[in-house]
Parts: C-alpha cells; structure tokens; sequence
C-alpha cells in the first residue's frame, strides 16, 4: 500500500492499515538513518513517537489521573512526551516573563518522574504564552527592551533547565516558535548557559520549516526542532504537496548540518475547515465536529514525514485529564477520536477494524 490515500476518501479502516504499513516502513528507513548517523560520530536514538502533554486544571502531574492520562497516552504507542511549562509575558513587546501557573516546580518534575516511571523518553519544552498573541510575535521595542527580555528568559530557563537535569530528563528545548528572536546573538550565550546545567541533547523548535531555514544556530544544538503547521488545502494531492514541500526543506537541513529532525508539533483541530489554518484555536474560529479530517491530516503527515532526516514526530496534543476530548470535541487533543486510532494503529500496530 502507498504511504498516502489517493483522492478518493478511505474508509477508517483503510486509514489504520495504511498508518500501520507507513510506520513500518518509517521504522526501517530510521534505523538505516541512526546507524549511519552513529558512523558519522552522531548519538544514536531510538525513533521518538508520542504526544505534547498539557496540564489540566484538576489534574495536576504527580496525581493519580495524570498517570491514568500518561498510561494511556502508551497504550497508544507513545514512547516519548514533550512536556509543557509555560512562560508567560503581558504582550509581545514586553521584557517581562514569568513562569505561568499551570505547573510549578515541582508538578514538572512529578511529570518527569511518572514520564520516566512508565518507560517514556521526556523533553521538556517551554513556550512563551501570550493572551490574544502567540510566541512569534515576541519583538520588545528597543535594544534595551530585548537585553531585558533576553535576561528574564534565560533566567526562567535556567530554572527549567535545572529540574530537567535533576530528574533526568532526556532532551530540553531551549525555546518554541519564537520567530523573531533568532536572529538575535543572545542565544549562543543561552545555549553555553543551558549546557552548563543540563548534560542530555539541546534543541530550539522553530515555527513551520521557512523559520527552521532561518535559524544561524542549529551548529550549536544538539538537533534541529520544528513544529508544521502550514496552511493545508481540501484535496487531497494538494495537501500531500504542501507536506512534502516542508519534508524536503526538512531534509535539506538535516543534510546540511548533520543531525537529526525532530518534528516536535503536528496537528489540527477536529473541526470543519481545520485544515486550512492547522494552528487556529477553538477560541479563535466556531465551528462543527469534524473527526474525521483531523484524523486524516495526521494519518498523512505520518506517511510524509516517514523519511529518514526525521528523528521522530509529537502530536499537539494530549492533555493529563484522562477524560479529555472525545466524539464532541472541537479542539487539538486526539484523545478518543479517530484521530488517537490512527495513531495506536501506527504506533502499537493495533488496528481495530471500523
């Protein structure tokens, strides 16, 4: 079977034995790629699959229904989480970060543990939250400004830094999607800083492959991140295209430097139209259930992303409620949908027939 559908909708059960077929195939590319990754003096890794995990308000890490929700997530076939502390600032053009309140201190090394506890590889991956904006938007408005900012955000990501080393985590990554900051030389400062206290692999996690072209210190890391949420047409063939244009960039640059591409954020809303604009909240559009192009999108992204510069691929995203989402949900999380089918059926080569 070919690692994508062809224009005409498949049934369900197609889908999770074509997922199912994609990701064998992708399995024995990547351990082509990470054999001739260790010849080369690169470290060698197992193929990461598995999810953003979220914070649920009521379902704090180190509780009882985050592990429910952690266990699940690799009953899926999860063998990796990102795992999500925020840092909050007012508005884009702000110096001042702090930590949000959805996980302190102490929740984020509990979600490592348990991560660890049920076998899971765990990078920890910060973001910049800001309301009625996104972290792309950070510009603070004069030199001093960006010394301030640069100064606040090392200091929370130090802090970070230091509870991923305590506990083990095995990868951090030092920012997400924060576009128009990279042309800045504050971050090798931050990427010396960063290896001072955190001994596992670095990574920056750009937005959509044109900003991971742009970044001038993917030299420094330890792998390249990006998250792809490119804008997707209806059909079928032109989705297919517009995937596999961001794959081939992808490629490129895992050539050029020598490492690794871990695509740290795919997805879309279960919503009607979510494909034209992946990265569109519920808050920001109204619209009716969709299951199925959710399910479909990521089903497609897996066979485009089956190559071996891909290092492994995160799902935006799994949340620690373990009652999170279901057949009426309108929003990112693929837990119980078709979406979380396709996944398992990939992943833990469990295809239930639809």
């Amino acid at each position: 079977m070919p690692c994508f559908f062809a224009s005409r909708a498949p049934s369900m059960e197609q889908t999770t034995k074509r997922a199912a077929h994609c990701a064998a195939l992708g399995a024995v590319a990547m351990t082509l790629f990470l054999s001739a990754a260790a010849g080369a003096g690169l470290p060698e890794r197992k193929v990461l699959r598995g999810f953003n995990i979220i914070a649920s308000p009521g379902h704090p890490f180190g509780s009882a229904s985050a592990q429910r929700s952690l266990a699940a997530a690799r009953q899926a076939g999860a063998n990796a989480v990102a795992l999500v502390p925020f840092f909050w600032q007012a508005t884009a053009s702000s110096s001042d970060i702090t930590r949000g309140n959805d996980m302190s201190d102490e929740e984020l090394a509990a979600a490592i543990r348990q991560a660890h506890a049920l076998g899971l590889y765990v990078l920890v991956k910060p973001q910049v939250w800001i309301a009625q904006s996104w972290a792309g938007e950070v510009a603070p408005a004069t030199p001093e400004a960006w010394r301030a900012w640069f100064a606040n955000y090392q200091r929370e990501l130090l802090r970070v830094a230091r509870i991923a080393a305590e506990t083990r985590a095995e990868a951090l990554a030092l920012g997400t999607e924060l576009t128009k900051t990279v042309g800045h030389d504050e971050w090798r400062d931050m990427i010396v800083a960063a290896r001072k206290i955190f001994p596992g692999s670095l990574l920056y996690v750009a937005h959509n492959a044109e900003e991971a072209q742009s970044v001038p210190f993917w030299d420094a890391l330890d792998e390249i991140g990006v998250s792809l949420y490119p804008p997707l047409r209806d059909d079928r063939a032109g989705r297919i295209a517009a995937m596999r244009d961001s794959a081939d960039r992808l490629d490129a640059l895992s050539a050029r430097y020598g490492k690794p591409v871990l695509v740290a954020e795919i997805g879309l809303r279960s919503a009607e139209g979510a494909a034209a604009k992946p990265w569109e909240s519920a808050e920001e559009r109204v619209a009716a259930v969709d299951l199925r192009v959710q399910a479909q999108v990521i089903s497609d992204w897996l066979a485009v992303l089956d190559r071996p510069s891909i290092g492994g691929v995160l799902i935006w995203r799994w949340f620690s409620d373990p009652a999170a989402g279901g057949p009426r949900d309108t929003d990112f999380t693929v837990q119980g949908k078709p979406a979380e089918a396709i996944l398992r059926c990939a992943w833990a080569a469990s295809c239930a027939a639809r």
